[in-house]
């Protein structure tokens, strides 16, 4: 997430408090239908599951499975350096989760690391609006280096998510000044190509509740589902899902499918909000990475859980 809306604020009955981000998995029969695995303790990520640096929080995952191993990579905010940096965590079943490091940092916030496999190599695109900039990085080798491959568009652009469809590159998109309430839609024949804005864009002004892309676009069949983030009453408030009925260089439309996805989970870990979801079919369940928030005071008790993390880490 935007190093802009990563200590969330209470607009609506929710005190203002310091916003505590971890990462779950859930299941489900269809992407909409998801709730937290019986067979698992979340979360399976916290910030004291990091070991290499002093973690506040981990968020927007993304995941992909590669022969018989799944790999995750998220957000780790650097609470030293208040940066976002992208960790790797690794896992045989998509279930249990070790922690490996972080795997990419640069000299600004990076966070939501949207990572794909396209022509045998994995490529990731992940948030560096603070650099003025949307980077591609390569898997070098994957998954534990990544090399940049150059700027792919220029701007502050945050949550850019990918899809693949119909011979062409998508890129869903949130310009960073928007206060997440505007969506652009950019196509292009190749990933390091150019990319092109498309006639309708932007699909979405001045809306929050329906714009800020909210993890990874799923296409089933010719049926596309992108999620996005319902940031009222406050940021990460739930996760609403559109199906895309019309999808082509000169044409857009789209309608909300009928189920919420994914609400606050009403548990310690994500009782006050979640806004991101990247499901994948495992071939009898849908399993997807998500993240969720709980709302705590900026208090003394915060720091003595920081610092014990760090120190166990260590």
């Amino acid at each position: 997430m935007s190093d802009q809306t990563k200590a969330s604020t209470g607009v609506g009955s929710k005190p203002a408090g310091e916003a505590i981000w971890s990462i779950g998995i859930y299941s489900g029969d269809t992407p909409f239908n998801l709730s937290p695995c019986a067979d698992i303790r979340n979360p399976v990520l916290s910030a004291e599951s990091v070991t290499d640096v002093p973690a506040e929080f981990v968020a927007d995952p993304f995941m992909i499975r590669v022969g018989g191993s799944w790999h995750m990579f998220f957000e780790v905010m650097n609470a030293q350096t208040m940066r976002g940096e992208i960790g790797w965590a690794q896992s045989e079943d998509g279930l249990g989760w070790a922690y490996r490091g972080i795997v990419l940092r640069e000299p600004f916030h990076l966070s939501y690391p949207y990572v794909i496999c396209a022509d045998g190599e994995f490529y990731m695109i992940p948030e560096s609006h603070k650099a003025g900039r949307t980077k591609l990085y390569r898997g070098d080798p994957f998954p534990d280096r990544w090399s940049s491959v150059g700027t792919i568009m220029d701007g502050g652009w945050v949550d850019s998510s990918l899809l693949f469809f119909d011979g062409l590159w998508w890129m869903f998109t949130c310009p960073a000044g928007s206060r997440s309430s505007s969506l652009e839609l950019f196509c292009s024949e190749s990933l390091g190509g150019r990319w092109l804005r498309h006639a309708m864009s932007p699909l979405i002004v001045e809306n929050d509740r329906i714009a800020r892309p909210g993890g990874r676009v799923i296409a089933l069949g010719n049926e596309i589902i992108r999620f996005c983030q319902d940031c009222y009453p406050r940021y990460g408030t739930r996760i609403r899902a559109f199906e895309i009925t019309q999808l082509s260089t000169s044409t857009y439309v789209e309608r909300e499918v009928d189920s919420t996805p994914i609400l606050a989970g009403g548990k310690e870990w994500n009782m006050d909000g979640m806004h991101h979801v990247d499901p994948h079919w495992t071939g009898d369940r849908w399993l997807a990475c998500v993240d969720g928030f709980v709302l705590k005071e900026a208090n003394a008790a915060s720091e003595v859980l920081l610092r014990g993390a760090w120190s166990r880490g260590h």
